[in-house]
């Protein structure tokens, strides 16, 4: 029998409480968004309270303007993570079934949708406030590794977004029919990739160093330049995780067994490395105008 790592007997609630008939859960996913907002809420604080990190020596944001940012991008990442699932993962069913919608207690975000909602609230801010838009990204990218690095880690204790089949040794035994459904494996042998903790590694812990790194050499003073690591860097890394990552079931069909939007013949790109693509496209762009 192959070496392999049976999945810990955590469960995806903390803690759950029943007020007057209806039962109230804390999450590990819950928890992960909250515990990654209020850090990166702190950070940038203390970043707005250092005027010797930014160009000419001048802060982007009032410190007093923060919350109202914090405000907007939550709405961000809740409403953008939302709508870029529905419309790049399951269009179809929510067409059908619009009042689905709504019901994200059932799951369903997406890492590129809540990005762009971030973009979208951002520029708003930048718009409102006259702030320049490269230097609050800069801010905001610094801190988001560490949400990133909370929801892969999430998504592993939740037993969700697991890998393809494997024969390695740190392959996981993920429960619940859908992991255990693999051609040729029985039932509660069926060894997956953990990809939520290569993301978690790649996306959160490495990519923040190196954007932590750029932060001591000055790289703020250079707007764009962090924007650009970190879209470089996770572009990057969810590229490469993508060739281990299950696909979504709806792409799953007889002739595309491994899930890819656009294939041809045994090779393909999945929608994950798709929407990938042209961050790392941007991030280059950011980066060359940030030496120039």
């Amino acid at each position: 029998m192959q070496a392999a790592i049976a999945f810990p007997n955590i469960s995806n609630e903390i803690f759950s409480i029943t007020v007057f008939g209806l039962t109230l859960a804390l999450r590990w996913y819950a928890l992960a968004y909250i515990a990654g907002i209020l850090a990166g809420w702190r950070i940038l604080l203390a970043l707005m309270r250092r005027p010797r990190l930014w160009p000419q020596d001048r802060l982007p944001v009032e410190v007093a303007r923060v919350e109202d940012l914090l405000t907007a991008v939550i709405l961000g990442i809740i409403l953008g993570g939302r709508l870029g699932y529905v419309l790049f993962y399951q269009p179809g069913h929510f067409l059908d079934h619009p009042l689905d919608i709504v019901k994200v207690w059932e799951g369903g975000m997406s890492f590129h949708g809540g990005f762009l909602g971030v973009v979208a609230a951002g520029l708003w801010f930048c718009r409102r406030h006259s702030v320049p838009v490269l230097q609050l990204s800069d801010a905001i990218a610094l801190v988001a590794p560490i949400g990133l690095f909370l929801g892969r880690v999430a998504n592993f204790i939740n037993a969700e977004l697991w890998g393809r089949p494997t024969t390695l040794p740190w392959g996981v035994i993920f429960p619940g029919e859908a992991a255990q459904d693999c051609p040729g494996i029985a039932p509660g042998l069926c060894a997956r990739h953990p990809s939520q903790l290569y993301e978690a590694g790649m996306e959160g812990l490495i990519l923040g160093l190196v954007l932590f790194a750029l932060f001591r050499a000055g790289a703020l003073k250079h707007p764009g330049r962090i924007t650009g690591a970190f879209l470089i860097g996770y572009g990057a890394a969810r590229f490469a995780v993508e060739f281990v990552r299950q696909a979504d079931a709806q792409f799953i069909t007889a002739d595309n067994p491994w899930g890819y939007i656009l294939h041809w013949g045994g090779a393909g790109v999945s929608m994950g490395q798709l929407l990938s693509l042209p961050m790392i496209a941007f991030g280059l762009v950011l980066l060359a105008r940030a030496r120039r």
